[in-house]
């Protein structure tokens, strides 16, 4: 296990650890506990693995975790779906091979976006990287497919573009899911120079991102119902559907979910041509 990856490891099951009380697992409270959450040896004990293993484990020392070991820590901890696929992938136990990101879009993807009409859509990889989109997408996000190519990257915009032309109404929410989503993609690509080299930028530009990964949080991705308001137009509700193209590239289509948002999309693109 690389030495990235062992790093995360060890937050992690620190940050599990600490958010789960002995009362939630039948444990008395104990007089001097002077830590939040269960202690290293009270989760060894109820996962039935020796103290001085899960220590080395949570400090992220070299040694090996075997899929029942990783189950048992999994339900001691009480980890849902996504943050059991976080911890195999972080110990190295991952059934699916790390995949490669590709920065490449067809001009059959291309002409997919194009044929949306006032669909707004593009193409993402799992890093939230913007690969291509179309005029809808262009009109209802100018900043985001503006923005230089190292920061073309709907994580990015979200932190740190406080009053774009069309803003999330439900934005604290929103953007603490799209962390917790982004670090499930995350562990597939911990040992990668490029991922930990945004990680590291977004942290220093955004404090609201360095809280937010400090949390260990994960989920996996879905479609959602997403509220914005935008400058001339107001309220507009939208349900986006995420299609995986290729391995880690998605095509994400934003559909209006009433006749207002179809009348704004129609009168938006009506306006002018947005550039490419």
């Amino acid at each position: 296990m690389a030495e990235a990856r062992r790093t995360d490891l060890s937050a992690f099951l620190r940050s599990r650890r600490e958010r789960i009380t002995p009362e939630m697992v039948d444990l008395a409270p104990g007089p001097r506990r002077r830590t939040p959450g269960l202690r290293r040896e009270e989760v060894a004990q109820l996962a039935g693995v020796g103290v001085t293993w899960y220590t080395w484990l949570e400090q992220g020392r070299p040694i090996n975790a075997s899929p029942q070991v990783l189950d048992a820590i999994s339900r001691t901890l009480k980890l849902d779906s996504a943050e059991r696929h976080h911890l195999y992938r972080l110990a190295g136990q991952a059934a699916d091979p790390v995949p490669v990101d590709s920065g490449q879009v067809t001009p059959e993807m291309q002409g997919i976006l194009d044929r949306l009409g006032d669909l707004p859509a593009c193409v993402s990889n799992s890093r939230c990287d913007v690969l291509a989109w179309n005029d809808a997408y262009a009109a209802l996000f100018p900043e985001l497919v503006g923005a230089p190519e190292g920061e073309r990257n709907s994580l990015w915009h979200v932190c740190l573009y406080p009053v774009p032309v069309t803003r999330l109404v439900d934005r604290d929410h929103e953007l603490a899911r799209a962390v917790a989503v982004f670090r499930g993609a995350y562990s597939r690509h911990a040992d990668s120079p490029c991922w930990q080299d945004f990680v590291r930028r977004l942290s220093v530009e955004s404090a609201e991102f360095a809280r937010l990964w400090a949390r260990q949080d994960v989920a996996d991705p879905g479609p959602r119902v997403k509220r914005y308001k935008h400058r001339e137009l107001g309220g507009l509700r939208f349900s986006t559907t995420s299609l995986t193209a290729v391995p880690e590239i998605r095509l994400i289509v934003y559909t209006p979910m009433d006749d207002r948002t179809r009348l704004a999309m129609s009168r938006l693109m009506s306006i002018g041509e947005p550039a490419r």
